[in-house]
């Protein structure tokens, strides 16, 4: 196993030094299999456990997931100017998801003749195809192409595209600076406390969703698209800062049948540019490591159509300004047998409804919205493990933006309040690195903002409860 002090305040040169000669005796990788293909290592040189990164993990995605083994398609000039550097093998990979889950009271059936069916198997929940890695010296890559049971549909997922690279300052510290381009905010994020890469690594979507969430907590995930420029100091003090556009995908204009413009048929678009930013520091000793950061961003949304373009609304005049700021933090202890994480986030959004107050959509022309969670993980020989989680939403009372549904309610709040709070454990089994079986439990203490009766149709929170069981390939 490759130490984690090997690249503690190292310069970048003498990391990716002890990196190549590691990869003749040691392990290592990112989330996909593709990045151990083209590295050389096993996915415990990146991984506590995927997709959990160690700080060599972040230090291979910062420099724009370029460390290779492999031997490369040359393309030289005849004064020795390199052209092209491909990959001998294409960086691709698979991923399979496979579950159940069961909530602790059936749901009411929307036709009205009685309750939906116990239970709900995916087969599969999720198939992934990512082509993840190295793709031009200093240019890298992590593209995700799912199909999802819920949509049945094969769509673009997560991509974090980079430009990178980096120098051994005249103190022997090392400077990181790179590009990315993505389409969800935070997947690009180096640590798993901020959403995109968060606990719960995979959840069910057969579960019933809360009715509220921040825009930066995965809400405009591949519906934008992001342009930021990072520097990372000595791998430990980090900062980015960037905007976001937006990019819907699988729709068109209505005029010219085309990808776009975008107009009044599209809801939720960014007017202008969405500002980003991300601070960060990491502290290393031994075989722990503590990382503490601020991100966040601010969105003005002009809500646009409200029900997909049916009735639509000009792309103009009042908008929606929401501003998101959060805190997080992550702890690791990387052993040759244990190993312990403890990450958590706080985000709070604060609301600023001139569209949705002028429209009815909101009874207050502020509001704001308060996301907590915090997860505490062991695993032992990287076989077995268990997860703590505790979650937190809370917000103002707006009967306008949390509304009262019809009958039967269930994603509703009967009493305007989005609040809802939570449990959530979770064990696992990895017969091998690459494969998971999982069961997770989540208990609601609250629910849309009330503990009993939370849609008003008599529905109690403890009813959302879920069991969740998963199998977890990677290839």
């Amino acid at each position: 196993m490759i130490e984690m002090n090997l690249v503690r305040h190292r310069g970048i040169a003498a990391a990716t030094l002890i990196a190549l000669v590691g990869i003749l005796a040691t392990p290592a990788a990112r989330a996909v299999p593709s990045f151990a293909r083209q590295t050389g290592m096993a996915c415990e040189a990146c991984h506590t456990v995927f997709p959990e990164l160690n700080h060599f993990g972040r230090m291979f995605k910062a420099n724009g997931y370029n460390i290779d083994n492999l031997k490369p398609v040359r393309g030289i000039t005849a004064t020795k100017q390199e052209m092209l550097a491909l990959s001998g093998l294409p960086p691709i990979s698979l991923m399979v998801q496979v579950s159940q889950t069961n909530l602790s009271k059936n749901l009411p059936e929307g036709t009205d003749l009685g309750t939906s069916q116990s239970g709900t198997v995916a087969f599969p929940q999720q198939i992934s195809i990512f082509y993840a890695g190295k793709i031009a010296p200093g240019v890298g890559s992590f593209i995700q192409l799912t199909y999802g049971n819920d949509s049945g549909t094969v769509g673009i997922d997560n991509v974090d595209l980079r430009w990178a690279d980096n120098r051994v300052l005249a103190d022997d510290r090392s400077l990181v600076y790179g590009i990315t381009a993505n389409n969800n905010p935070t997947v690009q994020d180096l640590w798993n406390s901020t959403p995109a890469f968060g606990y719960p690594y995979a959840s069910s979507n057969a579960a019933v969703p809360p009715i509220a969430g921040t825009q930066i907590d995965g809400t405009l995930g591949q519906d934008v698209a992001g342009l930021s420029a990072y520097v990372m100091w000595n791998e430990a003090l980090y900062a980015e800062f960037g905007v976001y556009r937006s990019a819907k995908q699988g729709q068109a204009n209505t005029l010219t049948g085309e990808a776009g413009p975008l107009d009044g048929g599209y809801s939720n678009v960014i007017t202008g540019e969405a500002p980003y930013y991300r601070l960060a520091y990491e502290y290393q000793w031994g075989r722990n490591s503590l990382s503490v950061g601020v991100y966040g961003a601010t969105f003005k949304l002009l809500p646009g159509s409200p029900d997909g373009g049916v009735t639509p609304v000009p792309l103009s005049g009042p908008y929606n300004e929401f501003k998101d700021n959060a805190l997080d933090f992550q702890y690791q202890y990387i052993g040759e047998r244990h190993l312990f994480t403890m990450a958590g986030t706080r985000i709070k959004e604060d609301m600023t409804l001139n569209a949705s107050y002028a429209n009815g959509g909101s009874e207050n022309l502020s509001n704001d919205l308060t996301t907590s969670r915090l997860a505490a993980t062991y695993y032992y020989q990287r076989k077995y493990g268990a997860t703590l989680g505790y979650f937190s939403t809370t917000g103002s009372h707006d009967a306008g933006l949390y509304p009262l549904g019809e009958p039967p309610g269930v994603v509703t709040s009967g009493n305007g309040l989005p609040d809802t709070k939570g449990w959530s454990a979770e064990l696992n089994y990895m017969p091998w690195l690459n494969t998971r079986l999982s069961v997770q439990a989540t208990q609601y203490s609250k629910f849309n903002g009330a503990d009993s009766n939370y849609d008003g149709f008599g529905r109690s929170a403890s009813d959302n409860n879920s069991l969740y069981f998963l199998v977890w390939f990677n290839y």
